[in-house]
């Protein structure tokens, strides 16, 4: 009679498994399913993660000391939306006022007062609710007593209504580098103020927000400046490539008056096309050849 021989290992390595892990058919059972109880992922709306704008860092303005400013102004610009260059201020996917308006009510950056330029008044946050939320009065039909009724709601602005923004930026020569150069100050968004009949009355700023602390914030928005998608041109690249278009509305002097304050019209675009070829020019003088 033959005997069969099993290696070693191989002989203890079946009994262990059939001894701890007997079958299902063993038990009488059938095996059962492990029921996945985790909420499914939300798909991402991409076939890549997008770090670029969510990351970026601003890089700061290199110092310029006060001795080495020979000559400085100031200028308020005024930027039109309706206008085919600043087209990306009013992009339904990133408008410039959305921006704002989410980060100044979140307390990211802080508002202040149009009643001065200067920084220097910053806005409650009652009273900024109270600005960028309006008090309409509506008419409704009553169902129950069949009269008409009058209702007070309230309609936070759209950023539709912001048609243009007021920059204010200084423009000095250093002569350390002996060059002309600018500096953005602040933006503000502008809104029209009409009539219960819907018929314009004036426009006024909203609210002021300064620019070197708000970099950082719209270094992490991006801006739909193109048709280009994988693009990574954000709001703080427009402001400091200056891609937008605007006119001069005011330049710093001793009455404090906007150019608008004497002059209207062509007169008011001219005398702002002036003021900015003075300022080209102004580096040119500064040289003797």
């Amino acid at each position: 009679m033959k005997k069969m021989m099993l290696l070693p290992g191989i002989g203890v390595c079946i009994a262990l498994t059939l001894a701890i892990a007997p079958t299902a058919s063993a038990q009488g059972q059938e095996p059962q399913e492990i029921e996945n109880t985790a909420p499914p992922a939300e798909p991402l709306n991409d076939f890549t993660e997008r770090h670029v704008v969510a990351e970026k860092q601003v890089l700061k303005h290199a110092p310029i000391r006060e001795a080495d400013i020979l000559w400085e102004t100031r200028i308020w610009r005024v930027i039109d939306t309706r206008e085919k260059m600043n087209l990306p201020f009013v992009a339904p996917e990133s408008p410039l006022f959305s921006i704002l308006q989410e980060a100044v009510e979140t307390g990211k950056l802080t508002a202040y007062s149009t009643e001065s330029d200067k920084f220097d008044r910053p806005l409650a946050m009652a009273d900024l609710t109270q600005m960028l939320n309006r008090i309409d009065t509506v008419v409704v039909f009553n169902m129950d007593t069949g009269e008409e009724e009058v209702k007070t709601v309230q309609n936070s602005i759209n950023w539709e209504d912001v048609k243009r923004f007021r920059i204010k930026e200084a423009w000095f020569f250093d002569k350390n580098q002996g060059t002309l150069r600018h500096r953005i100050l602040g933006i503000a968004p502008m809104i029209d103020e009409k009539n219960e009949q819907g018929d314009f009355l004036y426009e006024r700023p909203l609210f002021w927000v300064h620019y070197p602390s708000a970099r950082s914030v719209l270094a992490r928005h991006k801006a739909i400046a193109s048709n280009n998608v994988a693009a990574t041109t954000t709001w703080e690249d427009m402001f400091e490539q200056r891609y937008f278009a605007s006119y001069i509305s005011k330049e710093s002097n001793m009455y404090d008056r906007r150019l608008s304050d004497y002059l209207t019209g062509v007169d008011l675009l001219m005398e702002g096309q002036k003021i900015e070829d003075e300022l080209f020019n102004r580096e040119h003088d500064l040289w003797s050849w």
